[in-house]
């Protein structure tokens, strides 16, 4: 099947040329010039990625990820003029998979586009689409996880990380490895993000089930199909 890339980017001829060497590659490609435009074509497009500036008038890249109504499925590049640690942190946080910062080569974005598309067709191939324990239920293509029938809020890197767990009980991932699975690359927070992403969901799943995510201290984190 044809992939689809969203190119959203309020400088005509940065998108332009996007948009061409993606075409180029045999992509079927569409534009949207601020994050308004970017909401609207992403529920009509419905792209398989979407490379999409940060500065942008209307909604920047960041607002436009917080209000993506539907994310299964959609793979997301940010662009940014600042080589900021902390724009980066904020974009991947928000559900961003890779970040590049302009000026940037057109043959880099798109071997990083086609990689994205490679995770994510290997992602779905080995990913169940419901996990079911007591109570608590994913639904791992809408990703939407509920308890007691009540959806859980959730930030996307907190599902990725919780969907991976579970989907693999009883496995047991090192620091390292969750930051290289769920994050997918060098990510700039270190291991100390994997911590922190714990506790919030530990804190969101409440008592009894925050048990479900065990520390194997020294190693890494597990997650068990049956609660203790």
């Amino acid at each position: 099947m044809e992939k689809k890339i969203l190119v959203v980017d309020d400088e005509q001829s940065i998108a332009g040329a996007i948009a061409y060497a993606f075409r180029r590659e045999g992509y079927n490609v569409d534009i949207a010039y601020d994050g308004e435009e970017a909401l609207r074509k992403a529920a009509s497009f419905k792209p398989d990625v979407m490379v999409l500036d940060v500065m942008m008038p209307k909604l920047n890249g960041y607002d436009v990820c917080r209000k993506l109504e539907n994310r299964s499925g959609l793979g997301i590049i940010m662009l940014t003029v600042k080589n900021d640690i902390v724009d980066k942190v904020i974009g991947l946080e928000l559900g961003a998979d890779d970040y590049m910062t302009k000026p940037f080569d057109l043959r880099e974005l798109v071997a990083r586009v086609k990689a994205l598309i490679r995770r994510m067709e290997n992602k779905a191939e080995d990913e169940p689409q419901q996990v079911e324990i007591a109570e608590l239920r994913m639904n791992i293509p809408n990703r939407v996880l509920q308890l007691k029938g009540k959806a859980i809020d959730l930030t996307p890197k907190e599902f990725d990380l919780i969907a991976l767990l579970l989907t693999h009980p009883e496995r047991v991932y090192t620091r390292d490895e969750l930051l290289d699975l769920v994050w997918s690359i060098d990510y700039a927070g270190g291991t100390r993000t994997v911590d922190i992403h714990m506790q919030r969901l530990r804190k969101k799943l409440g008592e009894p089930y925050q048990n479900l995510l065990q520390t194997v201290y020294g190693i890494g984190y597990k997650a068990l199909r049956e609660l203790s």
